[in-house]
């Protein structure tokens, strides 16, 4: 008997095809950090040192609300030291700071894990440059260590780095250790300022703002003298 000719997909079948195509997940992923930039915008979080956190939540569980609005805020790009600077202001240096690493814990994850899932069968692909290419193989190869190192780095924008390690192959784990164990140094340092930001002449104001200043200035000399080393290896010399 003569083969029967293939089923050829229903218009349902193709419509589910579309949607779940890499470049349609990537334009999702794109859509909803556009919406949340909006929402964002809308929302204002910056009122948060200005005008206090909501009186009728206090204690444990504002620090957890705030952990989780933080998370939420860094993964809609709301820069992390307008944020760490609040969780300063609203709690204190010694319930800001585990608000605010629990909170950029979350918010790496919540990142990475909508780039593993939206964009990283689209944009892997397009890995062709040898800048790229290097710095997937790192993120690969070498994944805690060098995450562990992006998060030391003041310089290193948090959203580029999630991302990035997301369209990697870094695994789950070692990119949530690296990024709650380096984000300590210079998370502390704000959250300490903010603390102490209603007394700008004392001398844990002037410090932490010094140690901020001091390892942003190391970054850039760290990044300026690896910088040929760096050529190198990404040329593959």
């Amino acid at each position: 008997m003569p083969r029967s000719a293939a089923t050829p997909p229903s218009p349902a079948q193709r419509c589910v095809s579309v949607l779940l195509s890499p470049w349609c997940r990537l334009g999702l992923l794109l859509a909803l950090l556009a919406a949340a930039a909006v929402a964002v915008l809308a929302w204002e979080p910056q009122r948060l040192i200005t005008d206090g956190w909501p009186e009728r939540l206090s204690g444990g569980t504002a620090v957890l609300v705030f952990a989780l609005a933080y998370g939420l805020c860094t993964a809609a790009l709301v820069p992390r030291p307008l944020l760490n600077l609040a969780a300063g202001t609203l709690f204190g240096a010694q319930a800001g700071l585990p608000g605010a690493i629990g909170g950029t814990v979350l918010g790496a994850g919540i990142s990475f894990g909508l780039g593993r899932l939206l964009g990283q069968d689209a944009l892997r692909p397009l890995l062709r440059g040898r800048w790229l290419l290097f710095a997937d193989r790192l993120l690969s190869r070498h994944g805690f260590r060098s995450m562990l190192a992006l998060r030391l780095l003041p310089g290193v924008p948090f959203a580029a780095a999630n991302y990035g390690a997301a369209v990697s192959r870094m695994r789950w784990l070692p990119f949530l250790l690296a990024t709650g164990v380096g984000s300590v140094p210079n998370t502390a340092a704000y959250v300490v300022a903010g603390s102490r930001a209603a007394t700008p002449g004392s001398p844990v104001f002037l410090a932490s703002t010094a140690f901020i200043a001091a390892t942003g200035l190391g970054a850039g000399v760290v990044a300026w003298r690896k910088r040929h080393r760096l050529r190198a290896a990404a040329s593959g010399e």
